[in-house]
């Protein structure tokens, strides 16, 4: 399986509702935080070149700023 890094702002009502459908879904996922950490927001900006959360990077495919309903079909793309 494909390593998935999930790029989150802490209290973001879209980073929480990606987290509690991946929870559910069972998927594992690498959570890192951009407010408090100016490395994992340069990350995110190399990655995606923007800086809204969440931010998804699985593979060498990214998907940013999204909500449920965009991920429910990337991941579906990837056969999860």
């Amino acid at each position: 399986m494909k390593d998935i890094v999930l790029y989150i702002k802490s209290g973001c009502p879209w980073c929480i509702d990606a987290e509690n459908y991946l929870k559910k879904k069972g998927i594992e996922y690498t959570r890192l935080e951009v407010r408090s950490s100016p490395e994992n927001m340069k990350e995110m900006l190399s990655i995606s070149g923007q800086d809204k959360a969440p931010t998804m990077k699985l593979g060498d495919d990214v998907l940013a700023d999204f909500g449920v309903d965009e991920l429910i079909p990337f991941l579906a793309k990837h056969g999860m």
